[in-house]
């Protein structure tokens, strides 16, 4: 099925409400980008233009309009909602509940600004900001670097994973609860697990 045909069908299939904020959004990027290219992505409408721009969502409250790159869009008039986790991608929200208007002039201004910078080949990976440098607890990390397979596999650990065991240690309120927590840390890292593993699936 062709993209705009199956952008055209999911919009039918939603409540009234979001179909109506749905077919005025895709008239917006439309109105400010006429050569936008509609795409069918992740199940959901796609907005490129030389590139991934920006996607619809209509989810039970609300209508989520993703900017893929919306960390270097200037939100002068406070669209965006942010996580941490879309802030470490580089992602950024527009939320337009049920019942709320869509703040067109503002929305307008975003997509010019999205269509601006994927005419300027920039990538999705450039709106990524730099991790924030991670403070290791000075006792987990000397101990840690006196086993050679657990400072391995800390080594290997990805940013998040690291950001967990610190964040769990630095919590501990009492000295004694502190060091409990590094020893526990340091059994688990040596086994190569992630603080949160056993709640992932």
């Amino acid at each position: 099925m062709h993209p705009q045909e199956q952008i055209n069908s999911y919009i039918a299939e939603q409540p009234e409400w979001q179909r109506r904020l749905l077919v005025r959004l895709r008239q917006l990027i439309h109105a400010h980008d006429t050569e936008v290219e509609e795409t069918w992505r992740w199940n959901a409408p796609g907005f490129d233009h030389g590139g991934i721009m920006i996607s619809l969502h209509g989810f039970k409250t609300c209508v989520s309009v993703w900017f893929h790159k919306g960390a270097l869009l200037k939100d002068t008039h406070g669209l965006f909602v942010l996580t941490e986790k879309d802030e470490e991608r580089g992602i950024r929200k527009y939320k337009v509940n049920e019942g709320e208007p869509i703040n067109e002039k503002a929305f307008a201004d975003l997509v010019k600004q999205a269509v601006k910078l994927n005419g300027a080949g920039t990538k999705l990976g450039d709106a990524k900001p730099a991790s924030k440098a991670l403070v290791v607890p000075p006792e987990l990390e000397n101990c840690l670097k006196k086993d050679e397979e657990a400072w391995e596999h800390w080594e290997n650990f990805n940013h998040s994973h690291k950001k967990e065991y610190v964040e769990w240690i630095d919590d501990a309120k009492k000295d004694e609860t502190r060091k409990r927590r590094i020893a526990q840390a340091l059994e688990m890292i040596r086994e190569g697990v992630g603080k949160e593993d056993k709640h992932r699936v």
